[in-house]
């Protein structure tokens, strides 16, 4: 049975690892701001195991004049997961938490394979392709409330 809650900084790093920094050492999933107050951390799942993360934060991105703006970042669902509607659930809690804190803007860096996704969510690209170091392409994209 499938389950959303939100959950601490720390039982994000695990699915982190396996999805989103795979060979990389396991303090590459700590990301800045995690423990922050105005930070939280939301996970799936199914059947009392983890099997998504994600992480929202009150951000400002200097692209963007709103004044009340969240990042959402570390978005990920265990690999056997994908294609199941893991990820949507975990945008459907992060967009409503954010809706309850009157956000007016999300924005997050997308991975050039995940853009598709996150446009079907009402996303849409903002400028250019950019490169994270040992990551890959990404873009900036944005979703007003």
């Amino acid at each position: 049975m499938r389950n959303t809650c939100k959950i601490n900084a720390e039982a994000t790093i695990p699915v982190r690892h396996a999805v989103l920094r795979v060979g990389k050492p396991v303090s590459s999933c700590i990301f800045e701001g995690d423990n922050l107050p105005t930070t939280k951390h939301f996970g799936v799942f199914e059947n009392q195991n983890l099997v998504g993360v994600i992480t929202v934060l009150e951000k400002t991105n200097a692209l963007f004049l709103s004044k009340k703006q969240f990042q959402i970042r570390g978005m990920a669902v265990l690999n056997e997961f994908q294609h199941q509607g893991y990820g949507y659930d975990l945008m459907q809690i992060a967009e409503k938490y954010i809706h309850d804190q009157q956000g007016n803007i999300i924005w997050l860096n997308a991975r050039q394979s995940a853009v598709t996704f996150y446009e079907k969510l009402g996303y849409r690209i903002i400028g250019d392709s950019f490169e994270i170091i040992d990551i890959g392409t990404h873009f900036v994209m944005l979703k007003e409330c």
